[in-house]
């Protein structure tokens, strides 16, 4: 089957004779044009309809979804049980794959006003919603060197997006921001919230923010970044299937991006770990 997939690729793209081909692979022509004319199979049949449904998702996100998440989205779009080995398969007859996340840079961190204790201890489970939130701030280029801050609060529950402020400045009012607009989506709620250990996080403002709506502060330990895991995850998420695809010229271009992609995060992007919802799906059905 094989030989003969490389013949018919090779008549299409060069001007060689089907004899030639035929004699280089040692296989009579009558063969071949035998093959050529048969009738497919059902599971012939059944993988080309699969391969289109692949390749239709694989665009739609830009090219950046491995195997995996091929296969996820391939189960919900056609609700059949298929194999991961079947779509790493079907990836490989067309050459595609998923892009490579960049190594993450290092900051230097400024000296604590006040610093918390690692309540979260890497648990990153959420027995419900609005109970562990997560939340960092991360550096964007756009133009001529310019930079763009996305601070986020996620949470462990669902790995859903609660809030984010997308700015100019990573300051303070960007932090602040976040957590206000948390709070709005979720009124009520007294979650943990566990950071690193960023100068917004670490102010006295902040402590006092957190006391006003008796929400408990939990810290990432100094150079550890797997203590935030799931933030850190999310921003290599976010980069590697929308920011590194693109150059960005402006600020407008750059955030209308970020914002459509969280969008399709929370809305349509399926995880395993949510049984194969969107964090979204994934709350309303639990809900």
């Amino acid at each position: 089957m094989n030989v003969y997939l490389a013949i018919q690729a090779l008549r299409e793209e060069t001007a060689v004779s089907i004899q030639l081909l035929c004699e280089i692979d040692g296989i009579p022509r009558s063969s071949y044009y035998k093959w050529l004319h048969r009738k497919p199979g059902s599971r012939e049949q059944e993988n080309e309809q699969l391969t289109h449904v692949m390749m239709s998702i694989y665009e739609k996100v830009e090219r950046t979804f491995g195997y995996r998440q091929l296969t996820l989205h391939m189960r919900e779009q056609t609700r059949k049980t298929i194999n991961l080995k079947r779509v790493y398969r079907l990836m490989k007859v067309k050459g595609i794959q998923s892009v490579i996340r960049r190594k993450k840079k290092r900051y230097v961190h400024s000296t604590p006003q006040q610093v918390a204790e690692n309540l979260l201890d890497r648990n990153f489970h959420a027995a419900a919603s609005n109970e562990k939130w997560v939340t960092d701030v991360t550096e964007f280029k756009y133009g001529n060197g310019q930079k763009a801050y996305l601070s986020a609060i996620l949470d462990l529950y669902d790995k859903s997006i609660v809030s984010y402020v997308f700015g100019h400045s990573n300051n303070n009012p960007l932090v602040f921001q976040t957590l206000k607009r948390a709070l709005q989506v979720a009124p009520g709620s007294k979650p943990m919230l566990h950071s690193d250990r960023g100068f917004q996080y670490t102010s006295l403002d902040f402590k006092t923010m957190l006391d006003k709506y008796r929400m408990t502060q939990s810290m990432s330990r100094v150079g550890r970044c797997i203590d935030n895991g799931p933030m850190e995850s999310f921003w290599g998420t976010l980069k590697c299937e929308k920011y590194y695809l693109h150059t960005y010229h402006t600020f407008e271009d750059l955030k209308r991006d970020i914002e459509d992609y969280i969008h399709f995060y929370n809305y349509e992007r399926l995880q395993a770990k949510l049984n194969g919802l969107s964090p979204m799906k994934f709350r309303s059905k639990a809900a």
